[in-house]
Order: C-alpha cells, then structure tokens, then sequence
C-alpha cells in the first residue's frame, strides 16, 4: 500500500495497530522523492540516511511499549531552521557552507514527539520573496503547474506536501510563507497567534542563536489536512525553555464552537488597495456558500471592522523597516535619495515600502502604537465575531517571475497589472496585530489551479479557526493530490 498521501493522522493509526512501521512509511517517502522531485525540487538538503536510523529507532521505542505524538512518522523541516548537522544558508550564497552544531527549538520538538526528518524544503534568497528560488538550490516548481510558483517563503515546505514527500512540515511565517504557499499548492497551514510558538534556532546564518522574541515573525505548522494542523501545533505551541518557559506552560482555550452552524463569521473579498481576482474570489464565495447553508451567522460587512488600508500600511511600515535593519550604509543611502525623490502626496504602498524602510526608532515606536489601536479593535470585533474568512492573495499561483528587482516585478490580476508586493496586504491583515490565521484549500481556478482562503482568529484562541477548518474540510473537501 502506498502511504505517501495519507495525513498524518492515519499514518500514527496505522502504526500503532501494527498495519505499517516507520521504517516502510519513511522509505516509501524516499523513493517517492528520489522518483519525482527532480522536477519539483523541494527537498534541496535530503537527510535520508538519518531518517532511516531515526525510523528504525522509531520502530523499536514502539515495541517497546514507547508514545509519542508524532512517533514514525516522516516530516519535513524548512531550509530556515538550524538542523545539526546540515546546512543553513536560507539561500544567501556566501553561507552555503554554514553547518549548525545545535537543532533549532521546534527541530527539538519534532525529534521529542518521534517524528522523522526527512530533510530540509526549499527557501528565497533570505526569505525575503513570495517565490522560492535561490542560487544555491535552484527554483521550485509548484506541483499542478511547473511552470508557476509553490510561493514563499515556506514554498519547498508546501511543494513537498503537495507532492506526498513526507506527512508534515515545519514552516514560518512573516509576510504570508506559510498561507501564501499552502494557497498555491492546495494544502494547509496555520499562522499562530505571535508569540505562540518558540522560534530560537530559525535565524539567519550570520545572526547569534538566542531566544529573542520576534515582530511579526511566527514558526508554524503546515499539513494535508486540518486535524493534522492541530496535531503539529500541539507539538509546536509553548514558550522558550530558556525565557518564558521557565516560568510557565501554554494551554490554549478550547474552539468557540463545535458545530458549522454555530459560528458567527465576517466573510470581506474587497481590499482598498489590491482587487481580489476572480477564482480567489469564488473561492471565498465558495465557503461563505458553505457556511450561510450550514446554517452559520455570515455578514459581509461590520462597522467594528479596522481600517484595512490603515492596517495595510502600518504593515508595510513595520514590514519594511524590519527588512532593511541590517543593510549596508550605502545601500541605505541609496534609498534615502530613492525616498527624497517621492511626491509627498504619493501615498502609495510602494512609496509606503520605501518610506517604511527608513523609519527611525520615534517613526517605528507611533505605528507600533497605532498597532496597538488596531489590536484593541480586532479585540472588539472578535466580541461579536468568530472568524474572518478573507484572501490570502489576490490570485493563486503565478508563473515564476525572477526579474532581479523584485520592486520592478508586477502582479496579472485578471489582466490588470498591481506592483508585485502590494499583494501582500491579505497577508498582513492577520500579521500586523499577531492574529492566528489558517490557510484552507476553497476549491481551484478555471485553469485547474489551487485556490485558497484564510480563516483569521482571535488572539491566542488558535482552535477556532482551526476548528472551522476541519468543518470546512468536511463540508466542501480538503486537499486533493496534483493531477
């Protein structure tokens, strides 16, 4: 029987009752990628030796008697996290060389809970792009389409599930890498709630290993179905053993509801500055459909609602400043001459990024407040609201595009052209006040491609997005493998 396709759920039934063992499940996992990821490259640093050792460990610890969570089972890790052992370059060249002696902090976690890595998925140059590609390790392709993108950051993560190399994996997620890639390739992913999940260990090459507490940045869990999100999470959730953890333990609240019909949900498809194209739009409609015929409370509008385009430049701002932090000083006089040029009227989210981009600590200390005014209203909506069902991009994956201005490249919404990143502002609905948000498959585009939605939470209440998502997978179908 071929496992590759079957959620992690199933896989840890099937080895507890006996039916398979770690060592079939993850050599069928190898062969499948030695057999097709030539043409996807997702696997960019295989670890199968390991991976064998590891599953055949596996094995034994069950006959002995041995449980856990996740213990067999073959997953996969991001190219961002620090393996011991095997390379960490997040694709910058000059550090294709750099080796961790140390597992990151969710690494840890995974080899605790039994799981068995595979290896390392593919990753942007700095994962700074919505497009996996880099010099060291070449592009990946998306499974339905190779001539498209798998997204990115966490793109090689999201090929690979899609492709059945591997029940899991591990990716983060600042500007949409985990819900943009899970969009493009027809699977799930969940964005926690900020500060959720300990990130020490996925840090660049060049940058000390310490248990800092990220803005906006999360670690977080991708999979082929929705249980199988909560069952990763469960593993990922709780603080640094070396901070926060010595002084306490997560639990998170239960879901909201139980049932479809009892979830109240904001459903928008319209941003102020981006338009939502038609099969992402249908995708939306396709669970608000869902939803109203279950019986569920669904508005499309609500004055309680923050301000999209305020929140789409806060995050832009916050963004960007973060992303230019360690630039050379020529490079950011470049870009001080760059924003001198703007109009003063141009209030642009390209000349936001350019601007956000040279905020001094007083500039980035007001929008951190505003932030805050943004936080308190989510709080407020969340009083009459479960969920926001909304994009997570405009479209579903584009074909690959690696002009080397990333600021010069633009975005086809149904035959109109956006500047590349302003695509980005479904992303940072859910990012900029650390709301958790889960990606759900909502169908596929007339060309047959994947298109997802996100289902937006309140803050630290995981569960109810997650939740809906295992009613929606239930209602309206999941993942379905590439034709």
């Amino acid at each position: 029987m071929d496992w590759n396709l079957h959620s992690a759920e199933d896989l840890i039934t099937a080895l507890r009752a006996g039916d398979v063992t770690s060592v079939e499940l993850t050599d069928q996992a190898i062969a499948r990628i030695e057999r097709d990821d030539k043409a996807i490259n997702a696997i960019c640093v295989p670890d199968f030796d390991r991976a064998r050792a590891a599953a055949h460990a596996a094995d034994q610890a069950r006959a002995r008697g041995e449980e856990h969570p996740l213990l067999g089972v073959p997953v996969t890790v991001k190219e961002s996290y620090n393996v011991a052992g095997l390379t960490t370059t997040w694709g910058m060249p000059e550090h294709r060389d750099h080796v961790p002696a140390e597992d990151a902090v969710q690494v840890s976690r995974l080899r605790s809970a039994g799981a068995v890595v595979l290896g390392k998925t593919n990753v942007p140059l700095g994962l700074q792009d919505i497009q996996s590609f880099n010099a060291i390790y070449g592009t990946t392709n998306n499974p339905w389409d190779h001539t498209r993108t798998s997204g990115g950051s966490s793109g090689g993560s999201a090929a690979a599930l899609a492709a059945g190399f591997g029940a899991l994996s591990i990716g983060s997620d600042l500007a949409g890498s985990l819900r943009t890639p899970a969009h493009f390739c027809g699977v799930y992913a969940h964005k926690p709630s900020l500060g959720l999940a300990a990130s020490r260990g996925m840090v660049p090459p060049d940058a000390p290993v310490l248990p800092v507490d990220l803005d906006l940045a999360v670690v977080g869990p991708m999979a082929r179905t929705a249980r199988d999100l909560t069952l990763l999470l469960d593993v990922m959730a709780g603080p640094d053993p070396l901070t926060h953890g010595v002084a306490y333990d997560v639990t998170l609240p239960p879901a909201r509801h139980e049932r479809l019909g009892d979830f109240r949900v904001l459903v928008l498809e319209e941003h102020p500055f981006i338009p939502t194209g038609a099969a992402v739009r249908a995708g939306v409609n396709r669970v608000a459909d869902a939803l109203t015929g279950a019986g569920a409370r669904v508005e499309r509008h609500s004055p309680l609602l923050p301000d999209l385009a305020e929140a789409a430049t806060l995050y832009t701002q916050l963004l960007f400043s973060g992303s230019v932090a360690r630039f050379p000083v020529e490079a950011y006089e470049q870009l001080r001459s760059r924003a001198a040029a703007l109009s003063t009227d141009d209030r642009s989210l390209d000349a936001t990024r350019l601007r956000g981009m040279l905020f001094s600590h007083r500039d980035w200390m007001e929008a951190n407040g505003r932030r805050e005014l943004h936080r308190h209203g989510w709080r407020q909506l969340f009083a009459e609201f479960d969920v926001v069902v909304c994009p997570i991009t405009p479209t579903p994956a584009f074909p690959h595009d690696h002009n080397p201005d990333p600021l010069g490249r633009r975005l086809d919404i149904d035959s109109v052209e956006y500047p590349y990143f302003d695509q980005l502002v479904w992303a940072g609905a859910a990012t900029m006040p650390g709301l958790p948000a889960t990606a759900v498959p909502a169908g596929r585009s007339p060309e047959g491609l994947p298109v997802g939605v996100q289902l937006i939470g309140p803050m630290f209440e995981d569960r109810t997005p997650l939740r809906l998502a295992e009613l929606l997978e239930q209602e309206i179908g999941g993942f379905r493998a590439p034709e």
